[in-house]
């Protein structure tokens, strides 16, 4: 009797393993399909953050060029003065 109940333990635990592991299997393809999307994205933000360090550089130069043209503005106003 005892063998009887251990045995239906055993196949209703079996059961339950194998509708769980059902339902993983059936949503792997939708994962999938995440995880390829994901990985797009993710190269499109590097090559986005590529893009305004770049961009970043070109503004600090363009900073710098401002700066002296303004220098030169001054002293030429300043000559002009005295």
């Amino acid at each position: 009797m005892l063998t009887w109940i251990v045995l239906a333990v055993v196949l209703l635990a079996l059961v339950v393993l194998a509708v769980a592991v059902r339902a993983v299997l059936t949503r792997l393809p939708a994962l999938h399909r995440a995880a390829v999307a994901l990985q797009r994205r993710q190269a499109e933000a590097q090559a986005l953050a590529g893009s305004a360090e770049a961009l970043q550089e070109r503004a600090e130069a363009l900073q710098d060029r401002l700066a002296a043209t303004q220098r030169r503005v001054e002293l030429i106003k300043a000559k002009r003065r005295g």
